[in-house]
């Protein structure tokens, strides 16, 4: 499942490094939660959490159904 979640991410890395951050997988669980780190403008952005569940999480569970969660760590 890591395979998939990362090229999910690396679709979707484009989009965030046009606003000047990115993602990075750190860990994909056995119960399909996948902890991400924002780098760059997204780190410290006040819209980070909106950015994590409405963007990324959205997308992830669209591409790769077993995801049940996406946290940042």
């Amino acid at each position: 499942m890591r395979g998939k979640v990362q090229e999910a991410l690396d679709q979707i890395r484009p989009t965030l490094q046009k606003d000047g951050g990115d993602v990075v997988l750190v860990d994909v669980t056995d119960t399909g939660v996948v902890k991400v780190q924002l780098t760059g403008a997204c780190k410290g952005c006040p819209m980070s959490q909106v950015t994590l569940k409405e963007g990324i999480e959205k997308f992830l569970k669209s591409e790769v159904p077993e995801v049940s969660s996406v946290e940042a760590v």
